[in-house]
Formats: C-alpha cells, sequence, structure tokens
C-alpha cells in the first residue's frame, strides 16, 4: 500500500523524536491509520484505490496527535532547558557558598583575637595577650604624647598634690584627691582641691616655712604652704569641710570617709598613708582603682593597675578582652600586659577617653588608629573635626581653677 509524501514525513518524525517503546506502538497506530487514507469512499464494495492527494491524507490525520507529536519535543526541550538553568542556579548557588566560606576563612584568620588562657603541657595555664595590642598601644601612645591636652593631663589627680609641701603631706594630699575625684571630672576635682589647699584652715592658718641654705646658712622665705594636711582634715569641722568640697560627686558621703580616714592614718599609720593596696583598700571609700593609683602616684610602687570607666570602657571597644566590670578588667589586663606599662595605661587611656574616643560621640576622624582596621568599633568614614583634638575646658572648667609650677608652688586664680 503506498502512503502519501506527507505520511512518511510524519512517520519518520516520530520515529525520530519518539523513545523506542513509544515509536513501535506509534509507527503501528500510525501505519494503520495511513492504511485508510487511499479509501475512496465507494459502497459498492470495490478495492480501495491508493490516491496521492496530500489534502485528503491531511485531513484523515488525528489533529491532536500530530500536536502531540509535534509539541512534545519542544515541552521536553523547555524541561531540559530548565533542567540546565536549575543546574545553573546550583551551580552559581555553590560558588557562592564557597565564595563565602572563602571570605569567612579568610576573615578568621584577619580578624582580631582577645586575650586567651592556653594550657600547656604540664597543666599549667598561660594568657595569650590579644592580637595586635602592641601596634595600638604604640599608636595611641605617641598621639597622646603629641597632644597632650587632655584633662588628666594637668588636672589629673597624680597632679594636684602641693609642690611646696612635704612627701609625708604630698602622699596624704594624692589620697585626698582620689578620693574626690570618684563620680566627679578632673576640672572639678581640681577646683575643690584647690579650695583645700587654700581655705581650710582657721583665718590665716597657712604658715610661712623659713629654711636656711644649707651651703650659706641664710635662711630664705619659701611659697606658702598648703592647708590641706592631716592635722587640719582632724580639726576642721564637718560642715565646714562639706561647704569647701560640695561641688563634687556624693559629697556628703565623702566628707564622712575623709574625716574617718584621717583619723585611721593618725591612729593606725603614724599619721601616714597606709603603704600598701591592701591596707589603703581598707580605708573608708577607697576601692582597688583609687589603692593602685595612690600606690603609683604617692609611692612610686606599681603593683596593679588604675582601671576607671574610661579604660574598661576602651580596652573592651578594642577587643581585647569581654568584660562586665572595672575589677575584672583589671585582673585580665594584669594577667597578660607588660609590668612596666601598669602605671602609664591609665592616664593613657583616660586621656584618649576625655578628648576623642568619648563615651558619646565618638571622634573617630581624630584617631590615629582610624583606618589601620586595628580598632574593631570603629566609625568608619568620619571625617575629622577641625580645632585641637581636645574638648574645650571652658565647657567644663568652673568659675576659678588653679594650677601649680613644680618647684615653687605657683597659685593662680583664673575667672571664665
Amino acid at each position: 500500500m503506498r502512503t502519501s509524501r506527507t505520511s512518511k514525513e510524519t512517520t519518520r518524525i516520530l520515529q525520530s523524536l519518539s523513545t523506542p517503546a513509544r515509536r513501535q506502538t506509534r509507527s503501528s497506530s500510525h501505519a494503520g491509520s495511513l492504511r485508510g487514507f487511499a479509501y475512496d469512499g465507494s459502497s459498492n464494495g470495490a478495492e480501495p484505490v491508493k490516491k496521492e492527494d496530500d489534502s485528503s491524507s491531511l485531513s484523515s490525520v488525528d489533529t491532536v496527535d500530530i500536536e502531540d507529536i509535534l509539541e512534545r519535543p519542544l515541552k521536553r526541550r523547555k524541561t531540559r532547558t530548565g533542567a540546565d538553568a536549575k543546574g545553573g542556579s546550583l551551580r552559581t548557588r555553590e560558588k557562592e557558598v564557597e565564595k563565602t566560606i572563602k571570605n569567612k576563612t579568610s576573615s578568621q584568620k584577619s580578624r582580631r583575637v582577645p586575650a586567651r588562657k592556653i594550657k600547656g603541657e604540664d597543666g599549667s595555664f598561660t594568657v595569650e595577650p590579644p592580637s595586635n595590642w602592641e601596634a595600638m598601644y604604640s599608636i595611641v601612645k605617641k598621639m597622646r604624647e603629641s597632644n597632650p591636652t587632655a584633662p588628666v593631663d594637668t588636672m589629673g589627680c597624680a597632679e594636684l598634690y602641693w609642690r611646696a609641701s612635704s612627701p609625708r603631706d604630698r602622699r596624704f594630699q594624692t589620697l585626698i584627691a582620689l578620693m574626690l575625684s570618684s563620680q566627679t571630672k578632673d576640672t572639678v576635682t581640681a577646683a575643690a582641691m584647690q579650695r583645700l589647699h587654700t581655705e581650710l584652715g582657721d583665718g590665716d592658718a597657712a604658715t610661712i616655712k623659713q629654711e636656711a641654705d644649707e651651703g650659706t646658712g641664710i635662711a630664705s622665705q619659701s611659697a606658702r604652704d598648703s592647708t590641706l594636711n592631716l592635722e587640719n582634715i582632724l580639726a576642721v569641722s564637718p560642715e565646714r569641710l562639706n561647704s569647701l568640697i560640695a561641688t563634687v560627686g556624693f559629697h556628703n558621703n565623702k566628707t564622712k570617709y575623709i574625716k574617718k580616714t584621717a583619723e585611721i592614718i593618725r591612729d593606725q599609720y603614724e599619721s601616714d598613708i597606709p603603704p600598701t593596696p591592701a591596707e589603703l583598700m581598707k580605708l573608708p571609700g577607697v576601692g582597688p582603682k583609687m589603692a593602685y593609683l595612690c600606690m603609683s602616684a604617692a609611692w612610686g610602687k606599681h603593683e596593679g593597675i588604675g582601671v576607671d570607666v574610661h579604660v574598661h570602657r576602651i580596652t573592651n571597644l578594642w577587643g581585647w578582652h569581654k568584660t562586665k566590670t572595672p575589677e575584672e578588667t583589671r585582673i585580665a589586663l594584669e594577667s597578660w600586659l607588660p609590668r612596666d606599662k601598669w602605671h602609664e595605661i591609665n592616664k593613657l587611656l583616660v586621656g584618649l577617653g576625655q578628648t576623642v574616643c568619648l563615651p558619646v560621640g565618638k571622634r573617630c576622624g581624630d584617631c590615629d588608629l582610624a583606618g589601620t582596621k586595628l580598632c574593631k568599633s570603629e566609625i568608619k568614614g568620619m571625617a575629622p573635626k577641625n580645632g585641637p583634638r581636645a574638648l574645650p575646658l571652658k565647657e567644663e572648667v568652673p568659675a576659678e581653677t588653679f594650677s601649680t609650677v613644680n618647684g615653687d608652688a605657683k597659685v593662680k586664680i583664673e575667672a571664665d
């Protein structure tokens, strides 16, 4: 039986695009359909005539089946395209994951590591310092030395003793300055210390010392002595003392602490301040920070780190450790910081906290650590502010303040 050219092409397309199983089924079904293409439709029982009429053959084809034949490969191609797209998206996703892992690994290698304990082979523990701490310390130290304009540089507790006083009185004055400084700005503490130096005695209680020159035997008149000493603190009334220190924080409690401390020093320490941190901390109102700062400033012994809110806040901002209290910070720092830096770190970081790394409104643009990727808390993109790094002192300084010149105890009262 002859079939039309269109039927042959249809069969060939079907065989080439179908699976073997389907090819065999469809070939047989379409062969049956094609065998009826040439039937002449006569009713006399005559032998069907084979024709070459393309139009009659095409009109006899099941339209749905042909659409299925033509569309199925398209759907399969679409499916393959979707699979390819899916595979491509998976490959893209894999590349992204690999890139993320790579970046995470590289960042882990370069990230700042805080101080941590390391167990040795013998079972003992050593503390490894935080990464890059020496570079950070060196940069901040140079920055502070080049611009010592913080209040702590000129009005810190270690600078508020009277230069012409005896060593015993200077140690006592340093302790009193530290007791007044708690919860109080350096400028306010300095003004209160000035009043104690000049107004504590009754009337003209300040004395003029006569000292003979050892070489010539000629008497010379020294500068006026301070009225702040143990004897005058014991003699002054609590009300008078409280009025002189009324500008400092918690002055009522500090008045009680100072009076009680003076009695303890007189009765237990031969009228001099205690010579150890443990004994200093037994005094009312004296904590670890004051004790260690007093040991350094008054006795010249650096037996611990004086940690205040600035040291506690900044070292945590740097990622050196994660501590909740200044006392925890002190213990953490003393576990790895070289001992020769125990004395200077307080003044170093207090000055930084007063001028650049402020508790509110950090001036990262004015910090030499900016752009070094060493400070984990840096506010990037902050432009440096105009003018000096130090805050204007007139914003904090009360109506009067004082300054001393080493050696001759020159006192100067300034109006704002």
